[in-house]
């Protein structure tokens, strides 16, 4: 089962459900900025190397810019249509491996920044969203915790663990949490996650100092 389409239409759902200017999780960014965001991973390959290599920033930033003028309602309606023609995100495997887990990350990085009330009438992420992300999780996991100087393992309950990170001379902790909070927590929005960091404090401080992420 293929979970990428239903995500990116509930990112829709939640983008449209606040105002443009509403906050998100990623830092400097308003619902706006993420609207066209998506939109340009999605429609302009071009402008896709910019978001991984600071050589190539500024041309994302300019296409992002030139994006995010365009009215709200069009960029979550280009949102939710999805990829263009020209794009390899039409490849369903390609759509599912590249973007799950950036949909259901900025789905939460929508819905978590609103305030408690306005959440509670926001619709929960698609079923299975938990068992796809832990997949992922388990395999690009290691890459987003490349820079941990300790070891780093995940605790999901009823998946039991699975270790990223090997355990170093500095020591390892372990992140637990359900699929969704340790996805928030291993792509930087820690304090938002509701992920608990267990282990030695000199372990645990150290982690706590790492840049996760890509």
């Amino acid at each position: 089962m293929t979970l990428a389409p239903a995500l990116r239409h509930h990112v829709a759902d939640l983008l449209a459900a606040v105002s443009p200017d509403a906050p998100t999780l990623c830092e400097g960014w308003t619902a706006r900025d993420l609207a066209a965001h998506l939109v340009i991973r999605d429609r302009r390959p071009d402008a896709m190397p910019g978001i991984f290599i600071p050589a190539f920033a500024g041309h994302t930033e300019k296409v992002q810019d030139a994006r995010s003028k365009k009215p709200y309602a069009t960029l979550v309606d280009e949102v939710r249509s999805g990829p263009g023609k020209l794009s390899p995100m039409q490849v369903p495997a390609i759509n599912e491996r590249v973007n799950l887990v950036e949909y259901a990350t900025h789905a939460e990085d929508v819905r978590r920044a609103q305030p408690t009330d306005v959440q509670a009438t926001m619709p929960p992420l698609p079923e299975g969203t938990e068992d796809a992300v832990w997949s992922s999780l388990t395999t690009m996991g290691k890459l987003l915790v490349r820079s941990s100087p300790v070891g780093v393992t995940l605790r999901a309950p009823q998946r039991g663990d699975v270790e990223l990170k090997k355990p170093t001379d500095a020591g390892a902790v372990v992140l637990a949490g359900s699929p969704v909070d340790l996805m928030m927590h291993l792509s930087g929005r820690c304090e938002r996650s509701g992920v608990s960091v267990e282990g030695p404090d000199a372990a645990v401080a150290a982690f706590s100092k790492t840049k996760l992420g890509m």
